[in-house]
């Protein structure tokens, strides 16, 4: 499955009796971001580490097993952080496994929209302009499909921004049931388009083997995740990694003007790594929350938070599971996340402001839904989803102080109350009108809330005033010279789509910012 074993590189081993760990770029968090970066640098001659809380998740047949992950939360590990409206703990959308969330991931992989980069007016306010465009991303973008073997076709999707490099691999073909929604689609004035996707999925059966890989493991190795991308061939060029093991606090200079080690729990004691960069990618609340809990005389309101933003600004989509019912009509989809619509994502013809996106789940199964309906019995629920399309909807959730990370000794606290929903109604109520008209006749909706967070940002932006942004457009900190954020704390804005191909295309932008200079 992989040419590196966690054994073969033990970066524990090198501990020394005094519990300290060198190296040249220290990088905390596997996911798309953490990983993506360790493979930018892996040729780079530094010493790179990669540190994660987790371990790697095991392969095995449970991966593909529903109720494993939906009803009995096997490989759930994150804890509970705490709701600050109500004090109430959740169990969070995030999971902490080498290769972090994308290892559940459905593995849509859109570039964001041109217009995602600008400023925008919205329904209930503005999407606030990145520090750098669309085109200063796109060649990263390209290079990112090209490493996770992204599945895609440019030129039916009206709001594709230009490519200056094909999709790697065609786009996935419709299964029959889902070409018939988009027929229907067509039909109706709308553009649907095949989605990118990095499931590397060839003949029916592949698809039957990952049907349950949209939230759940696959361990079939056919989905493309940031560990058997991105971090298993940094590991084998170099990269070090050191597994179960959490950052607690990062240490500065006398003069607090850059970071001189990281104190880690590792096999029951807390162990120090020196190094000369550091590079965040814990996803965007934990990476706000270790830098919260490294507040010193400096930075006496967390480090780096001189402008008094780190932590706000949280931000999560708007997400809506939809579900269409024809009880007369079995869809017998394996992989049915191959259908996108945008035609509702920017404002014009006939749309007043911004909706959001329109794209397929991954085949519900019974298990899935059990949560969101515990009072339905399984009979009905096998029935339903037996003869169910199941769409998911985003809209934007716009930047606000007032929504952010705090933390109270090791508990992470989310002050969240989410905004744009005039335009999420708006979204939900014409693909409403489109699903019916394609001859489902029944729909179900569920709107996610606090605990569904597997798209968050924005707790750390970046910008050029360091008055009104924590880090600089390259998402270094503003107040801490060698100290970089690799996840999506950095992003203005939420956007509607997919996040991960974006995190990924900026480490790989950022990453010579962080070795320039440094003598590996």
């Amino acid at each position: 499955m992989r040419d590196y074993l966690p054994e073969d590189v033990d970066p524990g081993s090198l501990v020394t009796v005094d519990g300290e760990l060198d190296t040249d770029v220290l990088i905390i968090g596997s996911g798309m971001g953490g990983s993506a970066l360790a493979w930018a640098l892996r040729n780079s001659g530094a010493r790179v580490l990669v540190v994660e809380r987790g371990g790697f998740l095991p392969r095995e047949p449970e991966n593909s097993r529903p109720e494993e992950m939906h009803l009995k939360g096997r490989y759930k590990n994150a804890g509970s952080w705490y709701d600050g409206s109500t004090g109430r703990p959740f169990a969070p959308g995030t999971y902490y496994w080498v290769g972090g969330n994308t290892r559940f991931y459905g593995a849509m992989l859109p570039r964001f929209r041109r217009s995602d980069f600008m400023e925008v007016p919205h329904a209930e306010g503005v999407s606030q302009a990145w520090p750098f465009t669309y085109d200063d991303l796109e060649p990263y973008y390209g290079e990112m499909e090209r490493v996770l073997q992204v599945h895609g076709q440019v030129g039916e999707d009206p709001t594709e921004p230009p490519h200056s490099t094909p999709y790697p691999h065609p786009a996935l073909p419709h299964e029959p049931v889902i070409e018939r929604f988009s027929e229907s689609l067509r039909r109706q004035g709308m553009h649907p388009f095949h989605t990118p996707n990095a499931m590397n999925v060839t003949t029916l059966a592949d698809r039957a083997a990952v049907t349950a890989a949209d939230g759940c493991p696959d361990n079939t190795g056919m989905k493309s995740d940031a560990e058997n991308r991105l971090l298993i061939p940094a590991l084998n060029a170099g990269v070090q990694l050191l597994t179960h093991a959490r950052a607690t606090r990062l240490i500065t200079s006398a003069d607090g003007t850059k970071v001189v080690a990281a104190e880690v729990e590792h096999e029951g004691r807390t162990i120090r790594i020196n190094a000369h960069r550091f590079a965040l990618a814990a996803g965007s609340v934990n990476s706000a929350a270790l830098l919260l809990k490294s507040s010193s005389d400096q930075h006496p309101e967390g480090l780096g938070n001189s402008s008094g933003l780190l932590g706000r600004n949280y931000m999560v989509h708007n997400s809506t599971f939809f579900v269409g019912v024809n009880p007369l009509r079995t869809n017998r989809t394996k992989w049915q996340k191959t259908l996108g619509l945008n035609d509702f994502y920017e404002a014009g013809n006939g749309v007043p402001y911004p909706l959001g996106n329109l794209q397929m789940l991954g085949k519900l199964q019974a298990p899935m839904l059990k949560p969101a309906r515990p009072w339905a019995p399984m009979w009905a629920l096998k029935f339903m989803s037996a003869r169910s399309i199941d769409i998911y909807l985003t809209s934007e959730d716009l930047p606000s102080r007032d929504n952010r990370v705090r933390v109270d000794g090791d508990r992470i606290i989310i002050d969240w109350q989410p905004n744009n929903l005039r335009a999420h109604h708006e979204l939900v109520s014409r693909v409403t009108k489109l699903v019916r008209r394609s001859g489902y006749p029944l729909t179900f909706t569920q709107r996610m809330g606090i605990e569904t967070n597997s798209h968050m940002c924005g707790t750390a932006v970046a910008g050029t005033d360091p008055a009104h942004s924590v880090l600089d457009p390259q998402c270094r900190s503003h107040d801490v010279g060698n100290l970089w954020l690799a996840d999506s704390s950095f992003f203005p804005s939420s956007a509607a789509l997919n996040p991960a191909l974006t995190i990924g295309a900026n480490a790989l932008r950022i990453a010579p910012s962080i070795v320039d200079g440094l003598d590996g």
